[in-house]
């Protein structure tokens, strides 16, 4: 199987008598081949924040959005609005759920109240897939079509921790149930040293088409 190889570039100034600062981070391609877009980054700095409300909707027989960031404690509801049913779980450690066979949407939304990702899918529908990266901080972000994120840090002391765990994730990690972690110490911050990281990634899946062939057959009557 080809594998591709990202690295992760940071950089910032951080300074140890203030209570916050800002990150900024840059994840791209092998041999600076081009950014990668849609990576999220998170650091646990000891912040938290309010839990939210959120969709995940299934249109065309997928999953919109394909990845959600959440706070812990929030919840999600999983409208359907396709004209046929789905049946949405997950078997993922940071959260086990079953919507069994429905349309239009569920009596009550999920909560995922515990931290990790949470991959989504679809018994009716083997193709559909998403996930919902669950954070107990407010440092976290996704990168850009630059390849960046920059990320509000918030470490609630007069004194900067002596390191950070900067967590990288992609859904297409070869072990895409957790982040890649990375180390970054509070010295080599405050010299704005860029720290590197290689990352993984399986190639992209690609199918023919959202609905299998004998569903389009009857759509197309």
């Amino acid at each position: 199987m080809r594998k591709q190889t990202i690295f992760l570039l940071a950089g910032c100034l951080l300074s140890a008598s203030v209570l916050s600062e800002e990150l900024t981070i840059r994840v791209q391609l092998a041999n600076g081949t081009g950014p990668l877009t849609g990576a999220v980054v998170y650091l646990n700095d000891g912040s938290h924040a309010p839990p939210a409300q959120a969709e995940v909707v299934q249109k065309n027989r997928m999953f919109h959005p394909h990845v959600l960031i959440l706070p812990a404690g929030s919840s999600v509801s999983f409208p359907n609005r396709d004209n046929t049913h789905h049946h949405v779980y997950s078997f993922s450690p940071a959260k086990t759920f079953d919507l069994a066979l429905y349309a239009g949407e569920p009596e009550a939304p999920v909560v995922f109240d515990k931290p990790g990702i949470v991959e989504l899918g679809c018994n009716i529908h083997d193709h559909m897939q998403a996930f919902i990266v669950v954070a107990d901080t407010r440092a976290v972000g996704q990168t850009n079509e630059q390849g960046e994120v920059t990320l509000a840090l918030d470490f609630g002391v007069t004194q900067a921790p002596s390191s950070l765990n900067l967590n990288i994730w992609h859904p297409r990690l070869p072990d895409n149930t957790r982040p890649v972690v990375r180390e970054i110490s509070s010295t080599s911050l405050k010299n704005t040293a860029i720290e590197t990281v290689n990352i993984e990634l399986v190639p992209e899946t690609r199918h023919e088409s959202p609905m299998d062939h004998l569903q389009n057959r009857f759509r197309d009557l």
